[in-house]
């Protein structure tokens, strides 16, 4: 099952540009709580809170959300937007709230397990290729990450989204994309020195001197 933590937020009047610039230098981070049937309600969340809590993250983690004191409401992170040059630096967060009996849409995190055979025994390179699936679950059911045993794969051999399966919930990201593959290995390419075939050594030009001149006269 997906983690949960708890994260206390206040709601807030102002919005705009304006506001949100006023709430980054205050220490605040500006978001947004919506879905379910509710109207978007704006808040403000502690930066230094969220900074330290979202590295332990991921998009199918559950979050309780606590408003003002109010009785939590569980949200998962929709979209979390970072400073364009500084990337520590959180500017805004989307929070979409869950209920229990609903089922929700949410991208999990698949993660390979064992060693492919054509790796172990043949050198081959295995290729990840897609890290998350998106899958339709109820909020109870969501899986911290999708376990997928690669140790059966030779080289050439691929595992796609139709490979996997659910004890519960239902797969929504295209069966035919890839999720892994192994490749053989790659060879560096010998190329042979060229070498230069000799040639004749060029005729010196250059003008004749006034003395070599008068020899020449003297030859004709």
């Amino acid at each position: 099952m997906a983690q949960q933590l708890n994260l206390s937020a206040t709601s807030r009047r102002q919005t705009g540009t304006g506001a949100a610039r006023s709430l980054r230098r205050a220490g605040q981070v500006p978001a947004v709580i919506y879905g379910h049937g509710r109207e978007p309600e704006p808040l403000a969340i502690d930066a230094t809170a969220l900074s330290r809590m979202l590295p332990g993250l991921t998009a199918s983690s559950i979050l309780d959300v606590e408003v003002d004191g109010r009785p939590a409401v569980k949200a998962l992170i929709r979209e979390v937007q970072r400073d364009a040059l500084r990337s520590s630096k959180i500017v805004h967060l989307d929070l979409y709230e869950i209920h229990a009996d609903e089922e929700v849409d949410v991208r999990v995190a698949l993660h390979l397990v064992g060693i492919p055979d054509g790796v172990r025994n043949f050198g081959g390179v295995l290729d990840f290729v897609s890290r998350d699936i998106e899958i339709r679950v109820l909020p109870g059911d969501i899986p911290e990450r999708i376990e997928v045993d690669v140790t059966a794969l030779n080289i050439g051999h691929s595992i796609f989204v139709r490979d996997i399966s659910l004890a519960k919930g239902e797969i929504l990201s295209d069966p035919n994309v890839p999720v892994c593959t192994v490749v053989a290995p790659r060879t560096e390419e010998v190329v042979a020195p060229v070498v230069a075939e000799p040639t004749a050594e060029p005729e010196l030009i250059r003008k004749p001197k006034p003395e070599d001149e008068d020899k020449a006269d003297d030859k004709a």
